[in-house]
């Protein structure tokens, strides 16, 4: 059996920014051509994109995929609401979850996985300012360190 290669489109850097992350999903997504035709030019943006479930079907709103310039009359709206494609026990399950704890669903990434696209979904929980601020914290002694380290053995 050979592994399907993943490839990545998108990530949403500020999910990671704005929300601890505690659970993520793989979820198909599903597209129209031309829109497929735009992801493969990388002309994707899911920087304020969230989803919402909506009659036991999960969407992506706010996903930002920019028209395919050859794409004349089949193009569709960048902004469209697109639906997810995961198990109703899957949504069934985030749902309640979602309901109770007060969290948000929010896509992380977009990848090729073999010929299709998929979504990778995070449960999410808001940081507060703190938090942030905690975050940047940390990464910029990492980055400190990380340059002593490089000096130290340059020399």
């Amino acid at each position: 059996m050979s592994k399907e290669s993943t490839k990545t489109i998108a990530t949403n850097k500020k999910a990671y920014h704005d929300y601890f992350v505690l659970e993520t999903y793989e979820a198909g997504i599903e597209l129209c051509g031309t829109e497929v035709k735009s992801l493969r030019a990388g002309r994707v943006n899911l920087k304020d994109s969230w989803c919402s479930i909506v009659d036991g079907e999960i969407f992506v709103n706010g996903m930002h995929i920019s028209p395919y310039e050859q794409g004349n009359i089949f193009n569709k709206d960048p902004l469209r609401v697109r639906r997810l494609l995961l198990h109703k026990r899957e949504i069934m399950k985030l749902f309640g979850t979602i309901k109770q704890d007060g969290l948000a669903l929010i896509p992380l990434s977009l990848y090729f996985k073999g010929s299709k696209v998929k979504v990778s979904v995070g449960l999410c929980k808001g940081k507060k300012l703190y938090d942030k601020r905690a975050d940047m914290a940390e990464k910029s002694a990492k980055r400190d360190i990380e340059r002593t380290m490089k000096e130290r053995f340059n020399k």
